[in-house]
């Protein structure tokens, strides 16, 4: 089977690609804009006619999609997450390879969700932020591009290669730093969001799953279990030895700045974020991965403490 891997060397790319060359029955292709990769192209600014050029040459079985942008104003979040997804499908269609899509999403496309709920793929999306609008209209876009498609509702990503400024990226720095200088108390806010965390090599296993399925439409990928970020950060401290108390700080009543949850600003003259909820997502989010488990046979194997091991043990190197 021959898959072209777009995003290759993001988050979760790399272990999709990691996943797909352990699979002998698939011959892998790599397309992104990073010289490592085996063809370059920029979905953002390349054209439908250029990129349904390569998919003739190659005439791949499927084509994954994990390219994306999760920072960065409107513009930019659109140009890479809504226009790049455009360019793909407009391309399949023009092409005569007939493959299938898979393309990644996120929980961000649904929004805030009642507390003690589950949210399942037939929920209104109402994304509370521009990320979650431009994935949300990427996913519009391949549903109704007639191909054969499915998208992965991916909720919070776990694990090793944990982004830095992740909500948990953030923890683990703040108690490597914490450590490092021997302090006994580490004062923390924007822990009380409850997120369902899921590690991104179940996420891998997920996206192999999808592109050898005949599945379409959406699909969520989570562990089926909200967690709050205080509750995570105890597990982290009990993973990294951390033997000081942890203090969550009031949150004020504006945006979280300054929070374990919101993403470093990119100056300081930069605009404050306009959501409680950096993500846009509320106080709650939990997946209902029953579709998950019936259309792909895909079940979560990783727990959250695992999954925080390994990112502990990745800042743990930069003591």
């Amino acid at each position: 089977m021959r898959v072209l891997l777009i995003g290759a060397n993001g988050y979760i790319g790399r272990f999709v690609a990691d996943r797909l060359l352990a699979d002998p029955a698939v011959q892998l292709t790599a397309l992104g804009r990073g010289d490592d990769a085996d063809v370059r192209f920029d979905l953002a600014t390349g054209s439908p006619g250029a990129l349904t050029r390569f998919l003739d040459a190659v005439h791949p079985g499927v084509v994954i999609n994990c390219a994306g942008a999760i920072r960065g104003g409107a513009r930019e979040l659109t140009r890479h997450n809504t226009v790049a997804v455009a360019t793909v499908c407009e391309a399949l269609r023009r092409s005569g390879c007939g493959a299938r899509l898979v393309q990644i999403g996120c929980s961000a496309e649904y929004g805030p969700s009642q507390p003690g709920s589950s949210t399942a793929e037939d929920a209104v999306p109402r994304p509370g932020g521009p990320y979650g609008v431009s994935k949300l209209a990427a996913t519009e876009l391949v549903l109704g591009s007639g191909l054969d498609a499915v998208v992965l509702r991916v909720f919070s990503p776990a694990g090793p290669g944990t982004p830095a400024g992740s909500p948990l990226g953030r923890l683990a720095e703040a108690m490597r730093r914490a450590m490092q200088s021997g302090d006994g108390e580490l004062k923390l806010g924007g822990l009380g969001a409850q997120r369902d965390f899921v590690d991104v090599r179940d996420v891998a296993r997920a996206v192999h799953a999808a592109s050898l399925s005949a599945a379409q439409g959406v699909i969520n990928i989570g562990s089926g279990r909200a967690v709050r970020l205080r509750d995570a950060a105890a597990v982290l401290a009990r993973v990294a030895g951390y033997g000081g108390a942890l203090h969550e700080l009031d949150a004020p009543p504006g945006p979280l700045r300054g929070t374990i949850g919101h993403p470093r600003p990119d100056s300081d003259h930069a605009a404050p974020v306009a959501y409680p909820y950096p993500d846009g997502c509320g106080s709650w989010q939990q997946a209902d991965v029953r579709t998950a488990r019936d259309r792909l046979g895909w079940r979560p194997r990783i727990n959250l403490e695992e999954s925080l091991a390994d990112i502990w043990m990745e800042a743990a190197c930069r003591i």
